[in-house]
């Protein structure tokens, strides 16, 4: 292999789940913890830590020079970005490359075209995929005229956005009025690029993504879907694989664009493309492209047997992909539940503090990732994230059933979490009967 040491540029359950990869994979590893990290799990798993800055993500995660300079420092030979932070920012993949490291991802000019969503709908729709009717708007005007050709309600999206962020629902005129001023600054302030695009909302929406995997051979396979439907303001919260009650020809249909859109752009290394399938028509449209591992790969790993994050690295390599498409297995059905420190009873506030307690418990088919453990401190200036409960089983009620009794059985103690939500959703006769759509938690669950 053409890597030999690896340098995280990550912190949490990714750092630490990156490592194990390494380990498998013979591969030396050094890790980039900011201040606040430096005793953390992922530092202390690591062959060597160095702090990369303050615990502001802006001056230690976030800092494209500390991040290649502490690579170089070490003697690593490619940056693993993991998720979140850099690891969609076209300046880290270019950098790395223009010092002789290996970017464990897709080229910049590859991040730069996915990450423009107007660009990326362009080019999926010349590829011949579906996309949900809109367009750029520059001014009120041009959305209000949008909106009154295709109907309410609308949704406004930064055109640089991604994960969740930039986005506002409008339900009627006066709404739209109200909110664009507040998308175009909120998007510039965030993106540093104020564009915007309208496009139609499909109220029963699920979210439902396919796992791609592409090499610098020419090689392109899919490694199945994610339903990734209960999330709460554009945030997941449970994703499952495969996706529950989906017409067999519509899954075939949602591989094979996945496919096309990934050999269309030129596509390198790991990512998901994104999709909204409206649960009333079955019809699917394309979101976006996202250019990083996901949070929620390990549902598509407990089904198809693979380490995707070995395989990133691999692909990093030089190396050609070690399956065809026909020899991708799937088997089983996997849940991951995403603990957060949070207090969803009062408005999802996140919850700093230091755990005193973390039990989880002995059960076959459970798999936790996660940097926690007792005395960890989960500090005010990152996601909130602590772990992720994945559970594996022949079908998917037997799935939920063991994520049901994983979840009773967890204590985490010190720091308020969502546990008690994430089993209210796993016990809910909806979820039972895979009746979700993106609307489902806010407004069946939390507004109930």
């Amino acid at each position: 292999m053409g890597i030999k040491r690896v340098f995280v540029a990550n912190r949490g359950e990714i750092a630490v789940r990156i490592i194990r990869a390494c380990r498998r994979l013979g591969l030396e590893v050094v890790v980039g913890a900011s201040e606040v990290d430096r005793g953390g799990l992922a530092a202390r798993m690591a062959d060597r830590a160095v702090c990369i800055g303050p615990g502001a993500p802006a001056r230690s995660y976030l800092n494209v020079g500390a991040v290649v300079q502490a690579a170089l420092g070490t003697g690593c030979d490619a940056i693993h970005p993991g998720y979140g932070f850099l690891s969609e920012n076209p300046a880290l993949a270019s950098a790395a490359r223009e010092h002789g490291l290996r970017f464990i991802g897709p080229p910049a000019g590859v991040i730069e075209l996915a990450g423009d969503k107007l660009r990326s709908r362009e080019t999926a729709a010349a590829a011949g995929l579906p996309v949900v009717p809109g367009g750029e708007v520059r001014a009120l005007e041009d959305a209000l005229r949008f909106a009154e050709a295709h109907g309410y309600p609308v949704l406004l999206k930064a055109a640089a956005g991604g994960g969740g962020r930039g986005i506002k629902l409008a339900w009627d005129r006066g709404q739209l009025e109200r909110l664009f001023g507040v998308a175009l600054a909120e998007a510039g302030a965030a993106f540093g690029d104020d564009r915007l695009y309208v496009e139609r909302f499909i109220r029963r929406a699920r979210h439902v993504e396919v796992q791609v995997a592409a090499d610098e051979h020419g090689g392109v396979v899919h490694f199945g879907e994610r339903d990734c439907s209960v999330q709460r303001r554009y945030q997941k919260i449970v994703e499952e694989a495969p996706a529950p009650a989906l017409d067999p020809g519509t899954r075939a249909a949602l591989h094979a664009a996945a496919v096309r859109f990934a050999a269309e752009i030129g596509y390198r290394n790991l990512g998901t493309v994104e999709f909204v399938v409206d649960a009333r028509s079955g019809e699917f449209f394309f979101l976006e492209m996202n250019c990083r591992i996901q949070v929620e790969h390990p549902v598509t790993e407990a089904i198809t047997g693979r380490d995707l994050v070995a395989d990133q690295i691999r692909i990093a390599a030089g190396e050609p992909l070690e399956v065809t498409q026909e020899e991708v297995g799937f088997e089983g059905h996997a849940i991951e539940c995403r603990l957060t420190a949070e207090d969803a009873a009062h408005g999802f506030r996140p919850t700093p503090g230091r755990i005193t307690r973390f039990s989880v418990p002995n059960l076959p088919g459970l798999r936790v990732d996660t940097h926690c453990e007792e005395g960890t401190l989960v500090p005010p200036y990152y996601d909130s994230l602590i772990a992720k409960l994945i559970t594996f089983a022949n079908d998917r009620s037997e799935a939920a059933e063991r994520m049901r009794e994983a979840l009773a059985g967890l204590r985490v103690e010190g720091v308020p979490t969502n546990r008690d939500l994430l089993s209210h959703i796993i016990a809910h006769p909806d979820f039972a009967g895979a009746a979700v759509s993106t609307g489902w938690l806010e407004e069946a669950v939390l507004a109930a």
